[in-house]
């Protein structure tokens, strides 16, 4: 979060694949207007709604249960200033993410969270962290 805490002030927000909500929560926490929460998976939903509660943070979220990938389909270009991706591993997910980012960019700044050994087409900014890698990826 520390790479882009710079961007969070008033920003609007999409934390796609979800799970317990813990990139959006943290953005608010730093400063994020809005967060747009993206899951598909009951448990995920249910500790996602309870750590919006517990955060009294039910004002400044939205949640939507659903696929993560045809949720970005959907959107216009620019319609959020930042967005986060920690798809499930092995299944293609962050390659069709990333490869949607790059035909019709929804977010100014996009970060996808995967495997060390994957690596995304167009890859603009690696961090690497044990055998994970969170790739940024940045409107002009």
């Amino acid at each position: 979060m520390s790479i882009v805490n710079a961007e969070l002030a008033e920003a609007r927000v999409l934390d796609l694949y979800a799970g317990s909500g813990a990139l959006g929560l943290e953005a608010l926490s730093r400063g994020a207007a809005h967060v747009d929460f993206v899951e598909l998976g009951a448990r995920s939903l249910t500790a996602l709604r309870d750590n919006v509660r517990s955060l009294d943070a039910d004002e400044r979220v939205t949640i939507h249960r659903g696929d993560a990938l045809r949720f970005v389909q959907q959107l216009q270009p620019s319609t959020f200033d930042l967005a986060f991706a920690d798809p499930p591993y092995r299944l293609g997910m962050a390659e069709q993410i990333a490869a949607h980012w790059m035909a019709q960019p929804f977010a100014r700044v996009l970060g996808i969270e995967h495997e060390k050994q994957v690596t995304l087409p167009g890859s603009m900014d690696r961090r690497v962290y044990g055998d994970t890698v969170v790739t940024f990826y940045r409107t002009p």
